[in-house]
């Protein structure tokens, strides 16, 4: 008599984000592998789908505080996607932050964010008040 092991199919779901669509996804994993992605309309929301399974990673945008600016904040963003889950750390890294007008929209607040490798940079000018 012998005995065969079942591969067990799990199945994920997902809301994209890649795209306006908005498609619900599934992607299916067996033995820690994903065999199908389903239900994407554009290449993008597979791409999604295999990167949100794999390591979830988000855009991140806020503010930072700024002296001798126009506005007393700056709003600023990552320039590439961050770990979701290292997100509230480095909002938390950036609520220390204060920078000083002049600020060009582009200029790096922030380098090598969390040792990610990823820059924090400023979305807007900030002129001198």
């Amino acid at each position: 008599m012998s005995s065969a092991t079942q591969n067990e199919d799990k199945i994920y779901h997902y809301l994209c984000i890649g795209c306006p669509m908005g498609c619900r996804l599934e992607v299916e994993e067996e033995d820690g592998h994903i065999v199908e992605v389903r239900g994407f309309t554009c290449k993008r929301g597979e791409e999604y789908a295999k990167q949100e399974h794999v390591e979830p990673r988000r855009m991140v945008t806020t503010t930072v505080r700024v002296q001798n600016g126009r506005w007393a904040k700056l709003p600023v963003k990552t320039t590439e996607a961050i770990p979701k889950e290292r997100m509230m750390e480095l909002c938390e890294r950036l609520r220390k932050v204060k920078v000083t007008a002049p600020i060009h929209m582009g200029d790096t607040i922030l380098s090598n964010a969390l040792d990610t490798g990823i820059d924090v940079v400023a979305s807007r000018d900030m002129p001198v008040a």
